[in-house]
């Protein structure tokens, strides 16, 4: 079979025009990039909203390459076309940092990708170069103003602001600056995270529209005055200039499946370390203008179909009517404790351990009043009695199941998948989400609730530090906002190497970070990294360009 990369660069594209005509988007509200990518501008329409079904994709506990929740996504959404469905996807963007790192590029894969993929997974519409602009400048003026005050009762005690850059860069995450003498600003300590953790990307998910933007903008705090006073953006006097920098980003990216139906691909946080999920915007953009709106949230369900349901859903008052949960038998015998270098050889007995891990993310979603298919991702290498243990397994738990060969061959190998969507969507849907908590309740329940009910633990431990961050977040009004863990994703718990599930184990919270333009609170858990390192073997090692065709990029 041709590599992704390959299959993407033989498809016939059709004019972006095109396919804004698909939707009936005039021409006026489509800004082109090119021939094959644009930006849409549209009215907001809840009536519209209201007639269309959202399906949230997300996956099981991944091992290092993923479950394929993207191409999944596009597979579900290409299927839904071909039993005469208008299906709409709407997915994040990919970050250059896992593109020339190890996890590879996010515009899904096989006969099941959003296309043009080079220029998608590359700088694309300029989205994170934006809010990377919007991010640092923001770092410059809040270190000018220091600078001006330095010595005065004006300057700040203390500075939260960091710098951001897309890429992986281990050596950025904690810098000294102004060094040199006086005359180069005042010496601090500080550091870089990647794009898609910048509270700005987070801010231009969930934000609603472009003044909703701006409001939270205004409320992001920078730092503390010497009398404990919050300082945010507003006080700064440069709401406008961020404003004016993520104008254009703020609007939906219109591209299209390799099938040539469209899709809309905007905003992109991590799910381990933000909220992982495509803009509010570009999910309303395709509820607007489809029968069937199809998303996906980060990694396993315990982190993005968690935040999706808590976080975005509520921000954006939306709900699924049903919910996709993705799995392989490859990541399924990884948390059977088989070693991930034997995870594509028949072992029926680990494959069976690892269903564990598939029961209490089906269990999760069902608690959180989802009804549930499971969307198993078939390779070559499957057995037939491993791919049926897997189906008899999911209707035990009461749970719908499809095999999903979109992979290999695109729409036709997702109709069974896309039947199964429909015939919940009809019959049985999902009418409304219990939330996880109540953003009445305290931080600490919040926590608790999402330890003891999503990832299974006893009981969370608060450090020093995250303790005394609590009397700001009440401070502030934080504490009725939606909390945003950031952990691994590898694990139920805080430890990456803990594989399958786990029970009654501590998940400490060393850190509280306040997001108050985005409007939630991360709670770091464990050693997360905001700013993640290169592997021993980065892709851009395989990478090149000649004749202005692009190989390695995947």
């Amino acid at each position: 079979m041709l590599s992704d990369i390959e299959i993407a660069q033989q498809a016939k594209l059709k004019s972006i025009f095109e396919i804004g005509s698909q939707l009936g988007i005039e021409e006026s509200a489509i800004e082109p990039y090119g021939k094959y990518k644009a930006k849409i501008t549209f009215n907001l329409d809840a009536d519209k909203r209201a007639q269309s079904n959202l399906i949230l994709v997300t996956a099981t506990t991944p091992n290092k390459s993923g479950s394929g929740k993207t191409t999944t996504s596009v597979a579900l959404t290409q299927g839904l076309q071909k039993i005469g469905k208008k299906a709409i996807v709407a997915l994040r963007e990919p970050s250059l940092g896992p593109c020339f790192g190890m996890k590879g590029g996010a515009a899904g894969g096989g006969y099941s990708q959003v296309l043009p993929m080079e220029d998608i997974n590359l700088h694309f519409t300029g989205d994170f170069h934006a809010i990377t602009s919007a991010n640092n400048t923001l770092a410059a003026l809040i270190d000018n103003y220091q600078y001006i005050h330095r010595g005065k009762s004006t300057q700040l005690r203390r500075v939260l602001w960091r710098r951001v850059l897309d890429v992986n860069d281990r050596s950025l995450r904690f810098i000294n600056t102004g060094l040199g003498g006086s005359t180069n600003g005042v010496p601090q300590e500080t550091g870089f995270d990647i794009t898609p953790a910048s509270e700005i990307m987070a801010i231009l998910c969930l934000s609603n529209s472009f003044d909703d933007l701006k409001r939270r903008l205004g409320q992001i705090l920078l730092g503390y005055t010497y009398e404990g006073t919050p300082f945010r953006v507003s006080d700064l006097g440069a709401t406008g200039a961020l404003s004016i920098l993520l104008k254009d980003a703020i609007n939906p990216n219109l591209v299209q499946t390799l099938e040539g139906g469209p899709a809309f691909i905007h905003g992109g946080p991590f799910a381990n370390i933000a909220h992982g999920c495509n803009s509010i915007m570009a999910t309303y953009a395709a509820m607007e203008h489809g029968e069937y709106a199809i998303t996906e949230a980060g990694f396993g369900s315990d982190l993005g179909a968690e935040k999706f349901l808590n976080i975005k859903c509520r921000a954006a008052g939306i709900a699924p009517k049903a919910t996709v949960l993705v799995t392989t038998t490859q990541s399924l015998k990884l948390h059977g404790n088989v070693p991930e270098t034997d995870i594509k050889l028949p072992n029926k007995e680990g494959l069976s351990k690892g269903l564990e891990n598939l029961k209490r993310h089906v269990e999760n979603l069902q608690g959180l009043n989802q009804s549930v298919i499971v969307a198993l991702n078939q390779f070559h290498f499957d057995s037939e009695d491993e791919l049926s243990l897997v189906e008899e397994y999911c209707n035990n738990l009461g749970a719908a199941f499809a095999r999903n060969e979109g992979f290999a061959k695109g729409g036709d190998g997702a109709i069974d998948l896309a039947k199964k969507v429909v015939e919940i969507v009809e019959n049985d849907p999902s009418t409304g989400i219990e939330h996880t908590y109540d953003l009445n309740d305290s931080i600490e329940k919040k926590l608790e609730q999402i330890v003891q009910k999503i990832y299974r633990g006893s009981k969370v431990v608060l450090g020093t530090n995250a303790r005394k961050q609590i009397k700001k977040i009440i401070e502030l009004g934080g504490d009725k906002w939606p909390v945003c863990v950031a952990k691994t994703q590898f694990s139920f718990t805080e430890d990456a190497k803990k594989v399958g599930v786990a029970e009654g184990f501590t998940i400490h919270i060393d850190n509280l970070i306040i997001n108050a333009g985005a409007e939630f609170i991360v709670a770091v858990a464990g050693s997360i990294m905001r700013m993640p390192g290169l592997p021993k073997e980065p892709a851009a090692m395989g990478m090149d360009i000649n004749k202005g065709v692009i190989t390695g990029l995947s």
